[in-house]
């Protein structure tokens, strides 16, 4: 839509308020409303001002002052306020210069899709990711100086087996199978629905909806893939809607990777093709249908995983589900149908327009932004550079000895380790000026002082477990 339509399609639809909604710098999405009085099509021009200083890893308060420009193109009636509110994606600015601001992930994510184009390799990058989430009935947490726990419940979980319902029909997924029984022990299928819906009238297409593996109520829900920043959108209204339709239903979602322990943690398995003039590059008669082209551009991936994971994998908690010998992929392997390689050619079909790279280590926590920018400009380094990704690994990669897994790289152990390896490995990301170094530096700061050192230096309850009676 242009400004101008946009202004019609708020009038049309009774709009009495604007909410304005950007990516901050670590991944949740922000907002604040105006009357609908205060909004026509010179704000798509002028921009908001707002404070930039009280953003996680923006402005320092003197240099506080920043622009929030909506896009057009991303208009939507918010489904969830009571009052009938036209929602907005926008861009922020720096006010002096009017240049898009470099820690703006969704300035990050464009500036990726123009390199693509700048250098000729492809107009397209479609991603898509399979995002999935836990959907619980209670969640309670606390951590203080003498103290520190955390509670999830689900009617769901097989913990529950045993308790006292009035009465307890059983029929709970027992761990590691909950994909995907039918109800009533997938006692979620409803709710799942109504998110589906949420989803499409959003705009989002759904490709399918399903109970995952774990107990107590983990769930995925496919979309159709996109371009990369309209997919980096879509994430966050994905997330959004799921929230507020569990909300409303009287449930709490997470994509917190490792809620549960003992069972599957929740990953986002991305995919990713570059294509040009319509056609598929991936495409070709290489292995697994690939082309040239998109086994380098594994090869760019594998280089810079480690990295790749300081920003796919960007909590403390996406190490406990990044665990060698269990269900997350953490070698660096690539190859076709084979689940238990954190490169995988899916094989569904032999139509050259599906063939696609799936990028399986990354976790729903990330900042979709970041994440897609990150993984194309590691493929286009592999794809420029021609970097050989080996051979493909075609059996369990679970089931190698030690002296086969010691030739695999594999993804850091620590949300520390990635934050050095993406310190000593970025200049791939900088090509463009799509990162920066300031974001760089900015992003390794945050994390090491907002998340790596406050977990490092707590204790935790298993510790009293182990060592209270040393």
């Amino acid at each position: 839509m242009t400004p101008q339509q946009v202004v019609s399609f708020a009038k049309e639809n009774g709009a009495q308020m604007v909410d304005f909604k950007f990516m901050d710098f670590v991944g949740i999405w922000q907002h604040f409303s105006v009357p609908i009085s205060e909004f026509d099509e010179d704000t798509f021009e002028d921009g908001v001002g707002f404070d930039g200083s009280s953003i996680r890893g923006w402005q320092p308060i003197h240099a506080s002052d920043m622009i929030i420009v909506p896009d057009p193109a991303t208009a939507k009636m918010d489904p969830f306020i009571a009052v009938p509110t036209l929602s907005l994606i926008c861009n922020i600015f720096d006010p002096i210069t009017k240049e898009g601001y470099t820690r703006d992930p969704r300035n990050i994510a464009k500036k990726a899709e123009a390199y693509l184009k700048s250098l000729g390799i492809g107009d397209t990058a479609y991603f898509g990711p399979e995002a999935e989430f836990f959907i619980f009935d209670d969640v309670r947490f606390d951590s203080t100086s003498n103290q520190s726990f955390y509670v999830v419940d689900s009617a769901e979980g097989i913990w529950n087996s045993g308790r006292e319902e009035f009465p307890n029909l059983g029929y709970k997924p027992r761990h590691k199978e909950g994909y995907f029984p039918v109800s009533p022990t997938d006692s979620q299928n409803d709710l799942r629905n109504e998110m589906v819906l949420e989803l499409q009238n959003v705009g989002i297409r759904v490709e399918c909806q399903h109970h995952e593996v774990a107990t107590g109520g983990q769930a995925e829900i496919d979309m159709r893939f996109s371009p990369l920043v309209d997919m980096a959108d879509q994430l966050q209204w994905f997330k959004y809607v799921i929230k507020n339709v569990a909300n409303r239903n009287g449930k709490t979602v997470t994509f917190m990777p490792k809620p549960l322990y003992g069972d599957n943690g929740s990953g986002m398995h991305t995919h990713v093709s570059i294509w040009k003039d319509g056609v598929n590059l991936f495409a070709g008669d290489g292995y697994g249908g690939l082309s040239k082209m998109a086994l380098y551009y594994i090869g760019g991936i594998i280089k810079h995983a480690s990295a790749l994971s300081a920003i796919c994998n960007p909590t403390t908690n996406s190490y406990k589900r990044l665990v060698p010998g269990f269900e997350a992929p953490v070698n660096m392997a690539y190859s076709s149908r084979n689940r238990s390689a954190a490169l995988r050619i899916p094989m569904f079909s032999t139509n050259p327009k599906s063939k696609r790279v799936e990028f399986r280590t990354p976790d729903p926590s990330c900042n979709g932004y970041l994440a897609f920018a990150a993984i194309l400009m590691a493929g286009i380094d592999g794809i420029e550079n021609k970097i050989d990704p080996g051979q493909p690994l075609d059996k369990d990669i679970y089931g190698l000895s030690p002296e086969e897994l010691a030739t695999i790289p594999s993804a850091p152990g620590s949300l520390e380790e990635a934050l050095n390896a993406l310190k000593a490995d970025h200049e791939f990301l900088l090509k463009g000026d799509v990162f920066t170094p300031d974001v760089i530096e900015k992003w390794i700061e945050y994390k090491t002082e907002a998340e790596v050192n406050p977990v490092r230096m707590r204790p935790v309850p298993m510790e009293f477990a182990l060592y209270y009676d040393i």
